[in-house]
């Protein structure tokens, strides 16, 4: 046993002594491993500060993070949902719609260092109260279906001085990718048009995002939705001269019907225009002859679609199926014989598109619904912003024009012609 025992203590000994030889022959000391510097703490900052009150509601929210980033903001208020978008580097949050007015709103929001550290601050603020306001209405109906070149069409109850700032607050949204632009008729009319005819079968909802915008130095907005549908595509080409009309369904040709159109001094105007509304049938007389006088009639006329405001419809005009295909007769619409009047007033939906072609007589504009006379070009320059709509089933963006991708379009299916109302 005592062997053992001094042969364990001897081993233990030499293992000693040649840790302490290593540590002689090196000369050096390793110093303690240094401690890891603390990672700054996040901070967020939001605005309007808290306790802010007749914020101006054009202003929106924006939370800001330093030493980290954004990670949630949520808003409560009595009033709509408030959305934002987070910037890419995530420093940054932004409420995309102005605020409404007369309301609290309580924002709180936190964002996150490198270490997984949070920082969470909140803002409670009020909002500017307007005591005047503008109306908005929209000429679709809810759930109604229009033809592929109707365009979206807001009516304002006063003249509007910040037309870029409502243009802003409207929000189109599509069941299909559509690319488009608003412009102004006037200070009271703002129309939504597609760069080219509306897909077929799409489904669309225009929202007015308005509580809260200033369409003049004192006048705010209400927010208004509608949401309407675009049926099959149906485009009507009336050739003066060749005294043909030719009907496309969904892109394809399926009639290619005789017509007889203006008479000269009675010339159908050129132009691509859309189908307004119908009766079956519709009293016409003419507005420029007396009863008494020679050329004065006063018929009712059956399967009447009218596409200008003037009085231009495409009809049955069963007393001159024998001109039809052959000359012009007519005091500026379309004849057409019973059978084939019915087939279209039977298909016509509001908005379909009708180009008239080969005429000696120029369109005018407003008269009917002219916006196809407008080359892309026109339709960004009556634009407040001058920028396209890109729209889809998530809504839509303001976008640059320069960055779109090249027109598909083509006329007379796809799109109107370039200048399509000068006359031939």
């Amino acid at each position: 046993m005592a062997r053992r025992w001094h042969g364990w203590t001897a081993g233990i000994g030499c293992v000693a002594a040649v840790a302490l030889l290593a540590t002689g022959c090196s000369g050096k000391t390793f110093p303690a491993k240094a401690a890891k510097p603390a990672v700054p703490a996040a901070t967020v900052a939001i605005s309007p500060a808290t306790g802010s009150q007749n914020v101006p509601t054009a202003g929106g929210i924006t939370v800001t993070a330093s030493g980290g980033k954004v990670t949630n903001v949520s808003v409560k208020s009595g009033g709509s949902t408030v959305v934002g978008d987070l910037s890419a580097d995530g420093l940054t949050w932004k409420s995309k719609w102005a605020l409404n007015g007369a309301q609290t709103y309580t924002v709180t929001a936190t964002a996150v260092n490198s270490a997984g550290q949070t920082s969470t601050q909140t803002s409670t603020f009020s909002t500017y109260k307007p005591t005047k306001f503008f109306d908005t209405e929209i000429g679709q109906g809810s759930g109604k279906t229009y033809g592929v070149g109707m365009p979206i069409q807001l009516t304002f109850d006063r003249s509007i001085t910040n037309k870029a700032a409502i243009e802003k607050a409207l929000e189109v949204t599509t069941s299909k990718p559509v690319v488009g632009a608003w412009y102004w008729l006037d200070s009271q009319h703002l129309n939504f048009r597609p760069q080219d005819y509306w897909p077929a079968n799409t489904k669309v909802t225009v929202r007015g995002h308005f509580n809260g915008v200033a369409g003049t130095s004192s006048a705010y907005g209400k927010d208004i939705s509608q949401t309407f549908n675009i049926g099959r595509s149906l485009i009507a080409v009336v050739g003066t001269r060749t005294h043909r009309m030719q009907v496309y369904k969904d892109g394809k040709l399926v009639y290619n019907w005789k017509i007889a159109t203006g008479r000269p001094g009675h010339d159908t105007p050129n132009g691509t225009y859309l189908t307004i509304n119908k009766g079956n049938p519709v009293r016409m007389r003419p507005a420029d002859v007396q009863k008494g006088e020679s050329g004065y009639y006063d018929l009712m006329v059956p399967w009447a679609v009218r596409f200008t405001w003037s009085g231009i419809f495409l009809h049955d005009a069963y007393w001159s199926v024998g001109d039809q295909g052959h000359r012009n007769v007519s005091h500026g619409c379309v004849n057409m014989s019973p059978s084939n009047s019915k087939t279209y007033y039977q298909m016509e939906l509001p908005g379909d598109v009708v180009t008239v072609t080969g005429s000696p007589l120029a369109g005018s504009r407003g008269d009917g619904w002219t916006d196809w006379f407008l080359g892309w070009s026109d339709v960004l320059g009556k634009s407040a912003t001058h920028q396209a709509v890109q729209a889809g089933p998530q809504g839509s963006t303001l976008v640059d024009p320069s960055t779109l991708p090249a027109d598909p379009g083509k006329a007379p299916l796809t799109t109107s012609a370039v200048h399509n109302a000068k006359a031939s």
